[in-house]
């Protein structure tokens, strides 16, 4: 009798067809050559209006750039790239991972910290908007490199105005320079630098090379195909590697097209101005869509259809349901086909209110270290509750699972990082015997799907032994519509050696006030209605779960850049927010 495939087993017979790249230089050629006038880049110019660069012209600037580069003595040196995404941004990442080794460092940082990372590094310079370069140079005396080159994106009346350099290479190449298209790119050597926030304390430095994110490039485009008419709306920050990888090079590698939000203000403007196909996310941003659709169709339908604080959506008779979709997808462009959802784990049901809209909604994990994709949901297969499969080329096993099947997730495969930055301990520690070691826990069912249940370091184990993993309490809190967000955490009481979870609480004060018929809730009436949340989580929980105690916040926590909440720093100061 023949054996079952999994579902893992069955997806790679069905991977889309790609074609090798183990470079940038190599790819930017590539497409500039293939998709010479089609449109890289929609942008904005100074009036508002919209108009294209084509590949041509990227490949262009991109050279222009990096001979200037290679003229300033920078071949080999640490580059790094600061600001808002933006097509500058995207020409100075490209030169200069092709003439050394890119920084990408966070624009929302503080000033200091940007010091740190370039003391660290190295960096002979930094390109980037005005804001962020003249931050530094304030404080120009903690910079190790007195001679490091400021190139500003914005400032005009600055002698390295990034146009003025970009027109000097220009004239060098058409001059005969041709130093840059010589170069010779060693796939495997250290090129993209990138110092993780992560949410679990100090940052390092992940070396990670060409090969690492070309290999993670064709390994999703095997699994989720783009096609050269799809335009990637680019609203997380570029310095990330989930954004960067994924939002910007994946497009460049396909033929596709790429428009940089103006902030999140405009999202809805801009998507209907740029009408996208392509957005990647974090779950919190598409809760909010989420959110604002089903408030939209709660108020626009006949009263019989309504339904309070619920999604009315599936109750709907068929010719409705047609005619909300239409609308629906208009709001975000007409265009709409995929929503990729990554940074966190995302509410399964939304997911799944989604893909009853039409709009396919495909969750993934992924870590800076792996470049950073390790699973996703597939155009073939998906699992709403699930992080996915394994992506091609790519395995990940449970390490040491418990009796639940819950263990580290160890991954192995060509986008595993080269290691941490002159750290030879800490690599040691991760990579063992070619695994890399997550630090996330999961477990992995039958047919493949990847789980993640929590944090290494976030574990609470009880005295007698039992694991608790803080984000399965957190998604029981988070699911209800009166709290906007929550923290778990094990803590110790002076007279006892047990660990108790307690919770802290953020309230969705719109919802609540909403709630209410509209009137302001007093602090009595949100402490009652959360600690009716919390009871109502209790039930659901075995008892060595349950939240023994909460504390309610008047104030968001602290978040990283792609709005994970941090478990480090003020958030751990629960009680400043009594």
């Amino acid at each position: 009798m023949k054996k079952e495939l999994t579902v893992a087993e069955q997806l790679k017979n069905k991977y889309h067809k790609t074609e090798e790249v183990t470079n940038f230089k190599d790819m930017l050629y590539r497409s500039g050559d293939i998709y010479r006038s089609r449109t890289a880049f929609k942008l904005k110019n100074e009036k508002g209006e919209i108009y294209t660069i084509n590949y041509a012209q990227f490949k262009d600037d991109v050279v222009n750039l990096g001979t200037l580069l290679v003229e300033k003595g920078f071949t080999g040196k640490k580059i790094a790239v600061i600001g808002k995404n933006s097509y500058k941004w995207c020409i100075s990442y490209m030169a200069a991972t092709i003439v050394g080794i890119v920084v990408p460092i966070d624009k929302e940082l503080h000033c200091e910290d940007v010091i740190n990372f370039m003391n660290i590094s190295e960096s002979v310079c930094i390109l980037g908007d005005q804001k962020n370069l003249d931050e530094i140079t304030k404080k120009i005396d903690t910079l190790k490199n007195k001679d490091t080159l400021f190139i500003y994106f914005d400032k005009k009346d600055s002698a390295n105005y990034f146009d003025n350099l970009l027109r000097k290479g220009q004239k060098l190449y058409l001059d005969g320079n041709t130093k840059f298209d010589d170069i010779k790119v060693d796939p495997d050597e250290l090129r993209i630098l990138l110092f993780t926030s992560g949410t679990t304390g100090n940052a390092k430095g992940v070396c990670l090379s060409q090969r690492n994110i070309c290999s993670n490039i064709l390994s999703t485009y095997g699994i989720v195909k783009v096609k050269r008419s799809d335009l990637f709306f680019s609203v997380l920050p570029l310095h990330h590697t989930y954004e960067c990888t994924l939002g910007f090079l994946l497009p460049i590698y396909s033929g596709a097209s790429i428009a940089h939000c103006e902030g999140l203000r405009y999202i809805a403007k801009n998507m209907g101005e740029f009408h996208p196909s392509v957005i990647l996310c974090v779950p919190l941003l598409l809760e909010k869509l989420h959110k604002n659709i089903v408030k939209s169709m709660n108020s626009t339908l006949p009263e019989k259809y309504r339904k309070e604080n619920e999604n009315p959506y599936k109750y709907l008779p068929f010719i409705i349901k047609k005619v909300v979709r239409t609308k629906v997808k208009n709001t975000l462009g007409g265009r709409l086909r995929v929503f990729i959802v990554g940074a966190a784990a995302a509410n399964p049901n939304i997911l799944s209110d989604f893909r009853d809209l039409k709009l396919n909604t495909l969750q993934g994990y992924g870590l800076t270290e792996c470049s950073p994709l390790v699973a996703g949901n597939t155009d073939f297969f998906q699992k709403d509750d699930a992080a996915g499969l394994p992506i091609p080329n790519v395995e990940y096993k449970i390490d040491n699972p418990d009796s639940e099947g819950v263990g580290e997730i160890l991954v192995k495969g060509p986008n595993v990082m080269l290691g941490y930055y002159k750290n030879e301990e800490e690599t040691a520690k991760a990579i063992k015997n070619g695994w890399f070691h997550t630090g996330d826990l999961g477990k992995v069912d039958k047919d493949g799907y990847l789980y993640i249940t929590g944090r290494c370091k976030s574990v609470i184990v009880t005295k007698n032994g039992k694991n608790i993993y803080p984000e399965e309490v957190e998604s029981y809190l988070n699911d209800d519509p009166l709290i906007s967000e929550s923290l778990v955490l094990g803590i110790h009481k002076e007279d006892d050696d047990e660990t108790y979870v307690n919770a802290q609480i953020y309230p969705n004060i719109e919802a609540i006030t909403e709630y209410l018929k509209g009137s302001v809730p007093t602090k009595e009436e949100i402490w009652k209605m959360m600690s009716d949340a919390v009871s109502n989580v209790n039930k659901r929980l075995p008892n060595y779960k349950h939240i023994k105690s909460f504390i309610v916040r008047d104030k968001e926590f602290e978040k990283t850049t792609t709005q994970k909440v941090k478990r480090y720093g003020d958030n751990m100061k629960f009680d400043n927010n009594k």
